[in-house]
């Protein structure tokens, strides 16, 4: 055996799946990585089939090992991440869906978010989940399926059918499936089903009545990292051997864990498709009055829990695929930044990407895209330059909302993400926030987050100050812009964000 030790990380993404192989130091030794079908029934639905998600993770899991080299007896235990709020139900004796996953992105409950709403307005549980009523969360999407589809909720009631995000379902076949599985959940991703109490950290007894959701069907909410492991993959599964399953994190709160935001006040920025700005807030939830989402960090075996505050960003670099594929303005994502150098400025124009309304801080699904400032002399130069601004001015939105409701001053932005190559937007996301951005050695920090979180549970690493002395920064960028002009674009860029609202006539 030696020395050659390993943690695995499966990571469950909208797109993807992959499964990471990390060392000590927190290097990558081994990944593979397959897409997998995006199925839009409806306009503005949005499924994912269970079956095949878990098919490929079992692809994905022998790829790496294989391709690394590393055997199963070497993996000291595996951690999840994953898309959050993607909710699935399921038969416990026979593993079968009842239905397709709801993917997180999916607005078919908007009756059911707006019923609820009419009520007692939109913030009416905020207090006890730290979330506004959205189509966004798990909560609602398991309703719909209760409705909908026939026989489930008599299947629920007798404990044959049961509910999970990605994390659950996964941990669930991975520890043996029918009969046998483990049926848990971590604390982050319990914390976004609406479901769950803040400060008990268990399932709410009157949000499951207002929802209309038999208890028996939830899983046990456990740390995010667990000493006393969920359970044990089976030697005839993909690992072919017993190895701990001992972390467990939605997405964004293992990119937090990866980045060791673990002071108060630290706080990390994942540019994808869209953006979403995490900040450590310590051991007491802080409720938002800006629109931010209240979270759960992370909690680390019988430690006190970690909570956050959230906020997102709908179009990120979903914008630049738009000038990709909608435009034809670019060829290649790569080629925005190359185009957007080609002029000095964004030539007096703002580009709002409110193309399904706007996240935090306005939470304005009346809101639509907009291109302002047009005169004769902008060109497509100046139309990619606004596009890029446009996530540096949504996230400085987000983090002047944290801010205000949290009293904490951000000193710098750990960044990561498929957006951070781009050293144009990282030096004005620099310069339009007034601090320093920087963006980590390695950086898949959602996998290393969850190989952590497992890591640690099992002793592999002793401590969160071994996770720290791990993290390098690759680059950072101080901000050189004159304080006069930083304001004078900012204050454009939210004329720019009015000019969006109720442009949908309410039906």
């Amino acid at each position: 055996m030696g020395d050659r030790r390993f943690v695995g990380a499966i990571d469950q993404g909208t797109t993807s799946t992959r499964f990471m192989i990390f060392d000590r130091a927190g290097n990558v030794v081994g990944m593979h990585q397959l897409e997998h079908r995006q199925i839009y029934p409806k306009p503005g639905w949005v499924e994912h089939d269970p079956l095949e998600i878990w098919e490929k993770t079992q692809i994905v899991v022998k790829g790496a090992l294989e391709k690394s080299g590393v055997s199963p007896d070497e993996l000291a235990a595996i951690g999840i991440t994953n898309q959050r709020e993607t909710t699935v139900v399921w038969n416990r004796r026979t593993g079968q869906p009842y239905h397709n996953a709801i993917v997180w992105q999916d607005t078919r409950t908007d009756k059911i978010c707006s019923d609820l709403a009419a009520e007692g307005g939109q913030d009416r549980f905020r207090e006890k989940v730290g979330l506004p009523l959205a189509t966004y969360f798990s909560g609602p999407k398991i309703k719909w399926l209760l409705d909908n589809v026939p026989g489930l909720r008599e299947a629920a009631e007798e404990g044959d059918a049961i509910f999970g995000n990605m994390d659950t379902w996964l941990i669930w076949n991975l520890t043996g499936g029918p009969d046998v599985g483990a049926h848990v959940t971590d604390v982050t991703n319990a914390s976004r089903t609406m479901l769950m109490n803040l400060q008990t950290l268990d399932w709410d007894d009157e949000m499951l009545q207002v929802m209309g959701i038999p208890k028996q069907m939830l899983p046990q909410i456990r740390p995010s990292s667990d000493p006393d492991f969920y359970g044990l993959t089976r030697p005839d599964g993909p690992f072919g051997a017993e190895v701990p399953v001992a972390g467990d994190l939605g997405d964004q709160q293992a990119a937090l864990m990866g980045q060791a935001c673990y002071e108060v006040g630290e706080a990390k920025n994942t540019y994808g498709t869209g953006c979403f700005l995490l900040m450590n807030t310590g051991q007491r939830p802080i409720l938002s009055k800006s629109g931010l989402l209240t979270t759960l960090a992370y909690k680390l075996g019988d430690q006190p829990a970690h909570y956050a505050l959230e906020g997102s960003v709908a179009i990120a670099g979903a914008l630049v695929q738009w000038l990709r594929d909608n435009l034809g303005i670019i060829s290649s994502s790569a080629q925005v930044e190359e185009l957007a150098r080609s002029v000095e400025d964004n030539g007096g124009i703002y580009f709002v990407p409110a193309f399904s309304g706007l996240f935090a801080p306005y939470w304005r699904s009346d809101a639509r895209g907009l291109i302002i400032g047009l005169t004769r002399y902008v060109n497509k130069g100046h139309i990619a330059r606004a596009a890029l601004e446009a996530t540096a001015y949504q996230t400085r939105e987000v983090l002047e909302a944290m801010e205000k409701d949290s009293g904490l001053r951000l000193k710098s932005l750990k960044v990561d993400g498929g957006m951070v190559r781009d050293e144009l937007l990282m030096q004005f996301q620099a310069d339009i926030l007034g601090v320093s951005v920087v963006r980590p050695k390695v950086s898949e920090t959602t996998s290393l987050g969850a190989a952590y979180a497992a890591g640690l549970a099992v002793g592999f690493w002793s401590g969160l100050d071994d996770l720290k002395s791990n993290w390098q920064a690759d680059k950072a960028w101080e901000p050189h812009m004159e304080t006069e002009t930083k304001e004078r674009l900012f204050a454009g860029w939210k004329k720019a964000v009015q000019r969006t609202f109720g442009w949908l006539e309410e039906r």
